[in-house]
């Protein structure tokens, strides 16, 4: 029997962007169901201990810069370590993954998902702008309207409800990965979900 896995993430975080595609493939070789859960961490770090990326330490931060510039070489993805459009608002985004997956599924959202990391750590576009998210729906061949879809009440409520769920849950940080209860968190534990999906 498949498993189900549920994919908490935020469109904004490099980290997401390192494991989208090699978290697809596993998936899909392993024949598992994905849930796509954008979440809001900006609820979750107060509650978590986390603390958006400014509010660090400087050691961090700047080691934050040496391991994004490792994996970006290690997995062979490009990524400008200070992208244009960085810090930038992920709700937009992330409702509009949300509007996608509810309008076309599961395969959609995982397409229009990594349109929206690369479009941040790679193309310097600017996630938060309509125009932008407009122009990701029209050359993945998504229908526009998802644009509109991901304004109303409907995908606010999910979005909320996939927050909650990522609490409830334990996540804490993205991109996290929920197996049969069982949390993996961070693109360098994917090894750990392919292991898990074959169990």
């Amino acid at each position: 029997m498949s498993k189900t896995i549920d994919y908490y993430l935020v469109p904004q975080s490099p980290w997401t962007y390192f494991g989208h595609q090699r978290f697809v493939q596993i998936a899909k070789d392993a024949g598992a169901t994905v849930r796509v859960m954008p979440m809001d961490l900006g609820k979750i770090f107060p509650i978590s201990g986390g603390l958006p990326l400014g509010k660090r330490a400087p050691q961090r931060q700047a080691y934050r810069l040496v391991e994004l510039a490792r994996f970006s070489k290690s997995l062979n993805l490009p990524l400008n370590l200070h992208p244009k459009f960085f810090p930038v608002q992920g709700d937009p985004a992330a409702k509009l993954i949300i509007a996608v997956d509810m309008h076309h599924g599961t395969d959609a959202a995982l397409a229009i998902t990594g349109a929206v990391l690369s479009a941040v750590w790679h193309e310097e576009h600017d996630i938060a702008d309509a125009a932008t998210l407009a122009a990701l729906l029209s050359k993945h061949q998504l229908d526009a309207a998802c644009l509109k879809l991901s304004n109303t009440p409907e995908v606010q409520s999910r979005y909320d409800s996939n927050t909650q769920s990522a609490m409830d849950a334990q996540v804490f940080g993205a991109p996290s990965f929920v197996i049969e209860g069982e949390m993996f968190w961070g693109q360098d534990r994917l090894d750990f979900v392919a292991h898990k999906l074959k169990l």
